[in-house]
């Protein structure tokens, strides 16, 4: 079985994020760049299949070279290789040019699951799956918590959470599947593993190796345009209830949700 994962690079999450000058980036000095922490969980399936049903496991991502890094951390946890599409063309893409490089990269493979995380956490736009699956005209589920793949490796059944329960979908290969926390518990790269990494393969290519034109998948073919970035509100500060009791406490909440809230 052959497994595409498809990996984002993303500022860590615990990174202090400034606005740039120009109101609608951000200032990416001394930021951390990680494996979105979705795509860990895609990572994680792919490797699982991987060893259950054999085949080789393929990364990848897109972006600058600093990608690279994420990619070697999920060739250690035990991918096969990797590819980057490092092309400034891309630098200002959107979800949907994303998917069509993508798709370009795995028009060359020959995949039966497509994992991806289900929405990177820095744009949260969560459409590149959604967009890829339509652009290679293969069925889609996303969101999925948990994954079962026939003992003939020719349909899959995905579990989804909804509100009171939990929704099945069964889909024939080839399929794109969007990963959601809680599908599985995502290995930490072992030191062997990251030895081992340092020889893998990793190809780089560009939008002409791809035969992509820069103006169908760059900035100006852009569907969504960030026209300005602003930091959230200043919340007011907490107050604490004051009470010598539970009931007392309850008498003083009440209060204040009546007097000064004004919701009650």
């Amino acid at each position: 079985m052959n497994i595409v994962v498809c990996l984002k690079q993303v500022p860590d999450t615990e990174s202090q994020i400034k606005i740039a000058p120009d109101g609608r980036s951000i200032v990416t000095d001394n930021i951390k760049w990680v494996m979105n922490p979705y795509d860990e969980y895609a990572v994680e399936e792919g490797l699982r299949l991987k060893e259950k049903f054999g085949g080789e496991v393929t990364i990848i991502g897109v972006g600058p070279k600093r990608v690279t890094e994420s990619i070697r951390t999920a060739l250690a946890m035990g991918a096969d290789r990797g590819i980057l599409v490092d092309d400034p063309a891309v630098a200002d893409t959107d979800p949907l040019s994303t998917a069509r490089v993508l798709k370009a990269v795995i028009n060359d493979l020959d995949s039966d699951i497509i994992l991806c995380g289900k929405q990177g956490v820095d744009g949260d736009y969560g459409l590149v799956g959604s967009s890829l699956a339509e652009l290679l005209s293969i069925p889609q589920i996303s969101v999925v918590v948990k994954l079962e793949v026939s003992a003939d490796g020719s349909t899959v059944r995905a579990h989804r959470e909804v509100e009171g329960g939990i929704f099945v979908i069964e889909s024939p290969l080839p399929v794109l599947i969007t990963a959601q926390k809680g599908l599985n518990e995502p290995r930490y790269a072992s030191l062997p593993g990251i030895m081992k990494a340092k020889k893998k393969p990793l190809d780089v290519k560009t939008l002409a190796d791809l035969g992509l034109d820069p103006s169908e998948v760059g900035a100006d073919a852009a569907k969504i345009k960030i026209m300005q970035i602003t930091p959230p509100g200043q919340r007011k500060p907490g107050k604490v209830v004051e009470g010598e009791t539970p009931q007392e406490k309850a008498a003083n909440l009440a209060r204040l949700l009546h007097e000064e809230a004004k919701v009650i």
